[in-house]
């Protein structure tokens, strides 16, 4: 099964890709009607479009995904519904291609909400209480984003169609379309996990790692980014771009910082995801949707490649995630090691591989750009801090001496994820400018004074810098300062979202919810219903009961007096 699907994903991935180099060179695209079934006059259609951008990034999805289910041959190697997993992963798959052809905002969420059921199935497979707790918050998270795009649909039914492209010509004066890209724009950042909505994505890494790999870095919290890309005329038009720009940059600052006090492996690359998510929607916000595009591919490619590396570690540490056990692995697997360094450095933007092409430009855009002094600050330093959480996880696992058991055997040996890791390390390194050089024919020429040329590449060596001395730096856990108001306990828990995610929202409805229960349903009610009424009937025939008991005068009389109606009844 996994070498079945590994084939037919990664030819079509080739053949999709060349088909949309053809379509980007040729300026071309295709718009297609499939007409389901007529009834009384009505069609039902389904529309798919095929351009450039749809294509190039449907060949990406596929060439990850197939390089993942090869992966997961060995990764899963124990699991006993191997198939199921497979299966699964394809409909997730499956899911994510039809909302990247779709124009159409009903076939969008028919895509959107097999993207947030599959993730619930992937993050809740091993059956635990943190993976259940992890799924609950994934699903509910993402719930708000399809009620959105549901209150979106019910509101384009006033243009009389779904086709979203149809109506980029009738932007200019209908509130209805302001409407809708708000509902767009609150539906990207849910499944994007933007500022408020950021906790479940760290958590959502109770997922086996393989699916880490493929639904963290190119597919499910990329498509609030490529919805948004669709949708770009509208938020340009109507300046919705403020509002997006600040929460991107507030969100890529928050999971950079919280990054540097992380010691879960996957969550340093969960965070790391959404620090480059939120570079993704800032720079989308200020109409550069070419560049948000480019960096989304860019991305998928060495994030994927950095979360396979992390499987092999945890593989060979024996499930475990913490950094702090790891140290000296250069050692035991040089080849892990090597893929994971050369994606961190591409994460970092380390001129010539994947990730400069894409964030190089962007920050140069951001300096060229009409923007205030606290969004141009909150770039440079998240760049810094990717800088500084990279380096700190090189020095925890590359430097010193191994801290996991001293008789434990590394084995770096495994084929399949070995072809995994290699062939996403020959993309991750040649990939940026291979992108850049077919998107971008005529190249951008960016004149910048030298500081602020040199801005980016400095910001990059002292987040270096300042992430090995904090990391090198001897500092007690006991002290007053990891107290829980303070600096490192909030940026360490995202500024407590997580809390604020589920215990915040859901303390005073459940608490609401127990006192009305025990005032009314086991109070009030049960006073004014059943129990109180059986109650008042027990009491009475005792009462009656003891009084007939203790006087015998009354129990004749009132025999005469029931005598005496029966009598009368019986003669009237």
């Amino acid at each position: 099964m996994c070498s079945l699907s590994f084939f037919s994903l990664f030819l079509s991935s080739t053949f999709v890709f060349i088909v949309g180099i053809y379509y980007l060179m040729f300026d071309y695209s295709v718009f297609v009607e499939w007409e389901l079934f007529s009834l009384n006059g009505s069609m039902v259609v389904m529309t798919f479009i095929f351009d450039w951008m749809s294509l190039i990034f449907m060949s990406f999805v596929m060439y990850i995904s197939s390089l993942v289910i090869y992966y997961s041959e060995d990764y899963m190697s124990g699991e006993m519904n191997m198939n199921r997993f497979i299966m699964i992963v394809l409909m997730f798959i499956l899911s994510m291609g039809l909302l990247i052809i779709s124009p159409n905002l009903i076939s969008i969420l028919l895509g959107w909400d097999g993207l947030g059921l599959v993730s619930y199935c992937l993050v809740i497979y091993y059956q635990n209480v943190k993976s259940y707790s992890a799924g609950m918050l994934t699903v509910l998270s993402n719930r708000i984003g399809d009620v959105a795009i549901l209150i979106s649909i019910a509101w384009m039914l006033n243009f009389g169609g779904w086709n979203y492209i149809y109506y980029y010509d009738f932007i200019c004066d209908s509130f209805e379309m302001k409407v809708i890209t708000m509902l767009i724009i609150l539906a990207s950042m849910t499944k994007s996990a933007q500022i408020p909505f950021s906790s479940w994505l760290p958590a959502a890494m109770a997922a086996p790692t393989p699916v880490s790999a493929l639904v963290h870095s190119s597919t499910l919290v990329t498509a609030g980014v490529y919805l948004l890309i669709r949708f770009s005329p509208m938020m340009v038009v109507y300046n919705y771009g403020w509002f997006l720009l600040l929460i991107g940059c507030m969100t890529m600052f928050m999971a950079g910082f919280g990054a540097n006090f992380e010691f879960d492996l996957k969550s340093i690359i969960a965070l790391s995801t959404l620090s480059q998510l939120g570079l993704m929607m800032s720079i989308l916000s200020m109409g550069y949707l070419n560049l948000a595009f480019f960096h989304l591919l860019s991305h998928a490619l060495f994030k994927a490649l950095l979360f396979m590396c992390a499987g092999s570690m945890i593989h060979n540490l024996k499930d475990s995630q913490d950094i702090r056990f790891m140290g000296s692995i250069v050692n035991f697997m040089p080849l892990t090691s090597i893929c994971l360094n050369v994606s961190s450095l591409s994460l970092c933007g380390i001129p010539f591989l994947a990730g400069f092409y894409s964030k190089d430009l962007i920050l140069e855009m951001v300096c060229l750009s009409w923007i205030n002094c606290l969004v141009f600050f909150l770039y440079f330093i998240s760049t810094g801090l990717t800088a500084s959480y990279s380096f700190r996880l090189f020095y925890y696992s590359m430097s010193g001496d191994n801290n996991f058991y001293s008789s434990f055997s590394f084995n770096d040996k495994s084929y399949f994820i070995s072809f995994g890791m290699l062939s996403l390390l020959f993309v991750a390194v040649f990939g940026g400018s291979l992108l850049s050089w077919l998107i971008f024919p005529i190249p951008y020429m960016i004149v910048l004074p030298y500081y602020l040329s040199f801005l980016t590449i400095f910001t990059v060596v002292l987040g270096s810098y300042l992430g090995y001395y904090f990391s090198n730096a001897n500092f007690s856990y006991d002290l007053f300062s990891l107290n829980f108001l303070s600096l490192v306990s909030f940026s360490g828990s995202m500024w407590f979202m997580p809390y604020l995610s589920t215990g915040f929202i859901s303390y005073l409805p459940l608490k609401m919810g127990y006192y009305s229960s025990k005032s009314f349903d086991y109070g009030w009610g049960e006073l004014f219903g059943g129990q109180g009424l059986y109650s008042l009937f027990i009491y009475l025939i005792n009462y009656i009961q003891n009084l007939y008991d203790s006087n015998f005068k009354i129990y004749l009389l009132t025999f005469i007096f029931w005598m005496f109606i029966l009598l009368m009844l019986f003669f009237l």
